[in-house]
């Protein structure tokens, strides 16, 4: 209870700064659109988003209502025309400095939650008094109301949730395209400097047996024994790269026999545990063989390894990959490791690459893949659970009490001047307090409602399709 009342007061002291940033605010809006000083606007909406944060922060670490920021995916930087001129409307900049500024005032201006975060900092001051009975007499139902009404204003709506996960879509789309041009120049280069090479040398030895075979049949004939050689070699480097393209073994055995068949080639001695309900889809399965078959050439040539263990596993329908090896450790991404390649090659699926290779070994890496693992497929959904149900029925059946008659007939008496005081229970209290009980019941009755119809909406929201979890930086252990 202590905790609770600390976190109210906490709350209500922070009105002290947010009344000062209000009679700010006010003529710093009117000095950037009425008179035209818009350089004031950005910083204005900086200050109002800080303590939109902190407040969504507090509700999240205090309440259990999850407010997640709605702001619209910033801008990416401006890019350069052909000319090197930068392009901003009508007018073309010899820097990107003034593109990437109208860029930015254009999207904090047209951003909702611009609007909404300005509209709860200007409701603070009357919100808070107005919810003072509820945190007095219960603060952690006060609490929760709050955080409601800041959900309502500062949580995330359906156009900035979709406008994120495009926003997201497009750099998987961006990284898929550049881990797809990467590895269609390696598998030129292959070409280029394996199989072509030898078919031009093979070429060059046949147009020679074709001018000795009349004069030289011996030197001729040594010279087919060669070409023929070569022959064979340039099929095996052409399995090589067609395996490198997509092996065989993962098409026809799956992800696991094909890790295994890895592990039997590769150079260390490297043991395999794999542990999937089912197959896994192609794609998926590429990603995770090629990422695996890149970390054990990376232990054996660059960390000097004589061991390794993969480990495959599931949670649920995620995938998790572990590859660890003894060699000398030290892996860093920037020094080219493909590490890198790897991490564009899972980010096509929301993957995550963990790194932990301290200066002398072992080097571990764990690789996630959410919802990797196909989704069984049902015609309907699980029921509302039974105590949800119950919770729903509760409120229905008791929220009317709060509303009406210790709320609305309460407040209307007490604006008639009707002395009756029958059960209406702010009318016994002391004058001071019965119109914040009235209002506070008013409130309380109208949560009570809310939360009827929240709780199963949420419950159905929650059971539809996951959405897709944002690309997450690398972590260094």
């Amino acid at each position: 209870m202590l905790r609770r009342f600390g976190q109210v007061a906490a709350l209500l002291a922070l009105l002290v700064v947010e009344v000062p940033a209000i009679i700010v605010a006010v003529p710093m809006m009117f000095l950037s659109f009425a008179m035209g000083l818009v350089f004031l606007f950005p910083p204005l909406v900086r200050l109002i988003r800080r303590f939109a944060e902190l407040n969504r922060r507090w509700m999240r670490a205090w309440t259990d209502v999850p407010i997640e920021a709605p702001y619209l995916p910033a801008p990416p930087p401006p890019v350069p025309q052909p000319d090197g001129m930068y392009r901003s409307d009508r007018t073309l900049y010899r820097t990107p400095r003034v593109p990437a500024w109208n860029d930015r005032w254009k999207w904090l201006l047209t951003d909702p939650a611009t609007w909404r975060d300005g509209l709860w900092l200007l409701l603070e001051p009357v919100v808070k008094p107005l919810l003072m009975p509820a945190f007095i007499l219960a603060p952690g139902l006060g609490l929760r109301a709050y955080a409601i009404w800041s959900n309502w204003l500062l949580g995330a709506t359906a156009a900035s949730r979709l406008a994120g996960q495009v926003s997201h879509l497009r750099r998987t789309r961006n990284l898929a395209a550049d881990s797809q041009a990467a590895e269609m120049r390696r598998i030129e280069r292959d070409l280029h400097d394996g199989a072509q090479a030898r078919l031009v040398a093979i070429g060059m030895t046949l147009g020679a047996v074709e001018a000795l075979v009349d004069d030289d049949p011996a030197a001729a004939k040594a010279l087919l024994v060669k070409a023929r050689e070569s022959s064979s070699e340039t099929l095996t480097e052409l399995r090589r790269v067609i395996r490198g393209i997509h092996p065989p073994v993962l098409a026809e055995r799956g992800l696991a026999d094909a890790v295994r068949a890895l592990a039997i080639d590769s150079a260390m001695q490297v043991s395999v545990t794999v542990d999937l309900p089912r197959r896994l889809e192609a794609p998926v399965e590429a990603a995770a063989y090629f990422a695996v078959s890149e970390l054990l050439s990376n232990a054996a040539r660059h960390g000097d390894a004589r061991t390794a263990t993969v480990d495959i596993s599931t949670s649920g329908a995620d995938l998790r990959v572990t590859v660890t090896d003894d060699g000398m450790g030290g892996a860093d991404p920037a020094k080219g490791s493909g590490l890198s390649g790897i991490e564009r090659r899972l980010a096509a699926f929301d993957g995550v690459l963990a790194l932990n290779s301290p200066p002398g070994g072992p080097t571990t890496v764990t690789m996630d893949l959410p919802r990797a693992l196909p989704e069984r497929t049902s015609k309907s959904g699980p029921s509302l659970p039974r105590w949800k149900l119950f919770a729903v029925i509760a409120l229905w059946a008791t929220a009317w009490c709060p509303t009406f008659p210790q709320g609305i007939v309460a407040g209307l008496l007490k604006i008639s001047g009707d002395e009756e005081k029958s059960w209406f229970l702010a009318l016994h209290l002391p004058e001071f307090l019965q119109w914040p009980t009235i209002l506070f019941m008013i409130g309380l009755g109208g949560f009570m409602h809310f939360m009827a119809i929240r709780i199963p909406a949420t419950y159905n929201v929650g059971c539809g399709t996951p959405q897709p979890a944002p690309v997450r930086p690398w972590r260094f252990g």
